[in-house]
């Protein structure tokens, strides 16, 4: 069910695509494919264009966002590793939506099969029926092999004065380190730090201890916790551990 605040672009959507020969399909993902959409939610839309015209339909994509509402502002998505995205925001009232433009080869490759709002023949069903959609999980050995040298790297930031740095790699430490591992087995769908406080409720006293002012010995506070909730959620979860490269970074802090 699409809700009423993106129902409008939805449908303009759809509408602009059936009048284009090259657009084979429109399908709908995000909260709108698993219907968890509220009144704040995005619309993620999927186009399938036919092979040979996926380049110009892409070339072409500010001019179709800016055929289907009051486009305010819009942008690819090359910074999140997408190119074939185009980023829009519509309004008033303000509505955010991606539209990415995909071949129907292109969409074998998915993290979720969406729902198909619009199509002009079977090409989207018989993609589906003949690949599988896979969501990003993550990698715990790939977190391991990382993590002390972040919060080296985050000590140094606090040590020369840095802090704005320092808490910048503070949350990424958060975000990708310590809430991949905290909602193993919690969700099937796991994005960062996204509903962390509802995935892992019991966790949220220790989250908000990672959180620094902009204050070298709150920084530090602030990294002892995120250490302390990292070895935590790291129990019990299969993986080599750099322990060599751990016991170093603990000496270099003082904390062992």
């Amino acid at each position: 069910m699409i809700p009423e605040h993106l129902r409008v672009v939805a449908d303009n959507v759809v509408a602009e695509a059936e009048r284009d020969p090259r657009v084979l399909a429109v399908l709908a993902g995000g909260s709108v494919a698993t219907g968890t959409s509220d009144e704040y939610s995005d619309l993620d839309l999927v186009l399938v264009c036919r092979d040979e015209d996926q380049p110009a339909c892409l070339a072409e994509a500010k001019e179709f966002a800016g055929r289907v509402g009051p486009l305010l502002s819009s942008f690819t998505g090359e910074h999140v590793g997408e190119p074939r995205l185009l980023i829009a925001l519509y309004g008033p009232p303000l509505v955010h939506v991606d539209l990415k433009f995909v071949t129907p080869d292109g969409l074998r490759t998915r993290v979720e099969d969406g729902v198909v709002l619009w199509q002009r023949d079977d090409t989207v069903d018989r993609v589906r029926q003949e690949s599988t959609p896979a969501w990003p999980q993550p990698d715990p050995q790939w977190i391991e092999d990382r993590i002390w040298v972040w919060v080296h790297y985050t000590a140094v930031k606090v040590a020369r004065g840095e802090l704005f740095e320092a808490i910048e790699a503070l949350g990424a430490v958060r975000s990708v380190a310590i809430a991949p591992l905290a909602t193993l087995g919690r969700t099937a769908r796991p994005a960062g730090v996204r509903r962390l406080e509802t995935l892992a409720p019991e966790l949220v006293p220790e989250l908000s201890a990672t959180v620094a002012t902009v204050d070298a010995d709150e920084c530090l506070r602030a990294l002892r916790a995120a250490v302390d909730l990292y070895r935590k959620v790291r129990e019990g979860v299969e993986l080599e551990r750099r322990t060599a490269a751990e016991e170093a970074v603990i000496d270099f802090l003082g904390w062992g």
